[in-house]
């Protein structure tokens, strides 16, 4: 019963993924229209993050050196993409802008949304069946060149969603001056998949009959949205390399090798079925920014780039209004053979003394923010010992709206803070795939699902060692809001304070 009642569920749904065309490339044309007819690269680092359609037709692909890039186009014009404040900015006007035609909008990325229609298809239907129309048109291409059967209320409702579709790239065009694909299909996952069939500017609605002959077109399981790098490189070990595999692939083995719901999730993915919600994406759940680089081998240096990370960062934070209360650091280390993948993170909340100089005394802050961000630093490297890194982060997260009466009681801040997922843990990020045209660090791998997942792999026990004339943190009344060791790091009369302020 329930089974049938979700696909009657899925019957009725309707969803579009809007991708937009080499987002960077067109925010910078619009930026200066001198360069929109020339072939134009975005540079990050020594990588072309993206180009233009110009740039392309001369050979040159995202995520390509520049070095080579240059070789294939001597004609190649570079714009510095490292600022991502206009590419953010522009993708929040996206968003906002979808969000006029219907709320359940959910970004993924910078250049990527997801907008559930299933409510808007079913009023426009109804328009129909009153005003007698019996005739819809398809907008855009049919994946496969299925033919549209008029007597299938699920081809009329995805047809319809492929009109609607169109007014939202009609809208974006006209309003932002930007070009995108589009994807009509009954779930999130399928609807990514198709969007990208015929490219730029262009769309595509999946009928339910031809599903399964594009998910079985992958040629990889990682091109599949929401399994990752790891999990495919669990899948290969057990002989899963692409679709057709894993739907053949024993269910009771692949739950014992994968933890029952892991297993359960990719079957259903390998067969096209994915039933989670467009979920509304609201305002930001942090704000990070990070800086890949070929070596970085010395605290100085660390020092140096994390003091160049905070500006921007705190910017962002003032301009949101709302105040982070835990800072985290993220770390990559060289490695030959796993490049892109391996993260290591540590955080902490901040001091709310300093919470209550965010966004008023910001150049106040960055100092004793270096320092706690120093001390997570060492807290995951040795530096006694050599080290390269190649990737280091910065993210504010545990957002929140400004206290009224009470904001400068300490009690406040700690009372409020919900305990820190992983705090004063190691955590391993891996990420699986990057998140829309993000940073070339991130880009690498060109599977975007737009998912990260962290996993803890282990946790150091903490030492108990007294600082004089400082009692011991009574944590059993909160274990989990503050770091211990950073804790001891505070000054003084900070410890005092909140200690009084907990017991």
């Amino acid at each position: 019963h329930s089974k049938s009642a979700s696909a009657r569920r899925a019957a009725r749904r309707a969803i579009v993924h809007v991708d937009l065309d080499c987002f960077y490339a067109q925010v910078e044309m619009i930026r200066h229209p001198e360069l929109r007819d020339k072939p134009l690269g975005v540079q990050q680092k020594y990588i072309v993050v993206t180009c233009n359609y110009e740039a392309r037709k001369r050979g040159v692909k995202k995520m390509m050196s520049v070095k080579d890039a240059k070789e294939k186009c001597p004609q190649l014009i570079l714009v510095n993409g490292e600022d991502l404040t206009p590419y953010r900015e522009m993708s929040y006007k996206v968003t906002e802008l979808l969000g006029e035609f219907c709320p359940l909008v959910e970004r993924l990325g910078f250049d990527e949304n997801f907008v559930d229609i299933t409510e808007i298809v079913e009023k426009r239907l109804n328009q129909l069946q009153q005003s007698g129309c019996s005739r819809v048109c398809v907008s855009g291409h049919v994946y496969n060149n299925q033919a549209i059967n008029l007597h299938d209320t699920t081809h009329v409702r995805l047809v319809v969603g492929s009109r609607i579709a169109e007014e939202f790239r009609e809208a974006i065009h006209a309003r932002l001056g930007l070009t995108g694909c589009a994807g009509v299909a009954s779930n999130k996952l399928l609807s990514k998949l198709v969007s990208g069939t015929f490219k730029p500017n262009q769309q595509t609605v999946l009928l339910p009959e031809s599903s399964q002959d594009l998910i079985r077109s992958l040629e990889h399981i990682q091109k599949v949205p929401g399994i990752g790098y790891k999990t495919a490189k669990r899948l290969e070990t057990l002989g899963v390399r692409n679709v057709c595999d894993l739907q053949a692939f024993p269910s009771a083995v692949l739950e014992k090798e994968l933890g029952v719901s892991v297993a359960q999730r990719v079957q259903k993915l390998s067969y096209g079925e994915d039933d989670s919600p467009v979920m509304p994406s609201g305002p930001p759940q942090s704000f990070s920014d990070e800086d890949s680089f070929k070596k970085c081998s010395s605290e100085v240096e660390v020092k140096e780039k994390i003091e160049e990370l905070l500006p921007n960062l705190l910017d962002r934070v003032y301009k949101d209004g709302r105040q982070p209360h835990t800072v985290r650091l993220t770390i990559r280390r060289f490695s030959s053979t796993n490049k892109w993948f391996n993260r290591e993170s540590r955080q902490c909340p901040i001091p709310p003394h300093l919470i209550q100089k965010f966004g008023k005394e910001s150049s106040n802050v960055i100092s004793p923010l270096v320092d706690i961000l120093i001390k997570l630093f060492r807290k995951m490297i040795d530096v006694d010992l050599p080290f390269h890194l190649t990737l280091l982060g910065v993210c504010f997260s545990n957002l929140k709206d400004l206290p009224s009466s009470t904001k400068g009681s300490i009690g406040f801040y700690l009372k409020q803070m919900p305990p820190p997922s992983g705090s004063g843990k190691r955590v391993r990020e891996v990420e699986d795939v990057s998140q829309g045209e993000g940073s070339a660090s991130r880009n690498q791998n060109c599977n975007r699902t737009g998912t990260t997942k962290t996993r803890k792999l282990s946790e150091e026990k903490k030492s108990n060692v007294k600082k004089a004339g400082v009692p011991d943190f009574p944590f059993h009344l909160s274990p989990g809001d503050i770091d211990q060791e950073v804790f001891r790091e505070l000054p003084e009369d900070i410890q005092k304070e909140i200690i009084s302020e907990k017991t």
